[in-house]
């Protein structure tokens, strides 16, 4: 089986592919502090748990310092297996239309990828993830750049860490809108002012590109809001590892 992992400055998320079929998934913590060796413990026992067999390994990180280990833990335990990790010189068949393609973030290319194959293009992928990731792709699957906004989580945090009577809050659909006490209050700003956040980002991303095919959310933090979201058309929670595995059939 293809073993893909996807880095983000969050969460860590892999799967396994028996051909275009994700037939395991795993989320786990992303620490950079991790070394080769705990690496390869961790990935060794969530593939041993469910008895997979590794065949090829695609990859992609946000966090250098995890992208060091992974690819030293990668040459040591898994060095007779085809790898393919996306950056500078991997065939990806994305042209980066922007001013300086050495500033964007391989998950954000992966996702132009995905996005492109499966729902073609002008498309929009909003990745809900440390940062809210607005990516335009054109309709020759072109990454056109985007919009970067802070995340959902972090904004969270923020708020609890500067507001004295204010708090960290389980981060679900309230009641209603008008909240009757601080929790839904909070839960009610999250929810609905990212929701609002989305569609007026997008409709604008859409004035500039014309009608698209697709707008696709991704991400662990999109289930937060993307019911609330207008303008969202699709959800795809796995369009990075997709890609991926699209990257590596491309290179292998």
């Amino acid at each position: 089986m293809l073993l893909c992992i996807d880095i983000g400055n969050t969460n860590t998320v892999l799967a396994t592919f028996e051909g275009e079929k994700i037939v395991h998934s795993w989320r786990v913590k992303t620490d950079a502090r991790n070394t080769a060796d705990e690496l390869g413990l961790m990935f060794r026992g969530l593939l041993a748990a469910d008895n997979v067999e590794i065949t090829g390994v695609a990859a992609c990180s946000t966090v250098p310092a995890s992208l060091r280990s992974l690819r030293t833990m990668l040459g040591r335990y898994y060095g007779g297996i085809p790898t393919v990790i996306v950056e500078p010189g991997v065939k990806t068949g994305v042209q980066l239309a922007i001013d300086n393609p050495k500033e964007v973030g391989a998950d954000r290319v992966v996702n132009t990828l995905a996005a492109f194959s499966l729902f073609g293009g002008p498309a929009i992928v909003v990745d809900f993830g440390t940062s809210t990731n607005f990516d335009a792709v054109s309709a020759r699957g072109e990454f056109l750049g985007g919009v970067l906004a802070p995340g959902i989580e972090i904004s969270v945090e923020a708020l609890a860490a500067r507001a004295a009577q204010l708090r960290k809050v389980e981060l679900v659909k309230p009641a209603r809108v008008i909240g009757k006490n601080t929790v839904e209050c909070l839960q009610s700003g999250v929810v609905y002012g990212f929701a609002g956040q989305v569609d007026g980002i997008v409709e604008r991303m859409i004035e500039e590109l014309g009608p698209v095919t697709a707008v696709i959310a991704t991400g662990g933090l999109a289930p937060v809001v993307v019911a609330e979201c207008r303008t969202i058309t699709h959800h795809e929670p796995m369009i990075t590892l997709i890609g991926l595995r699209m990257i590596f059939e491309r290179n292998i």
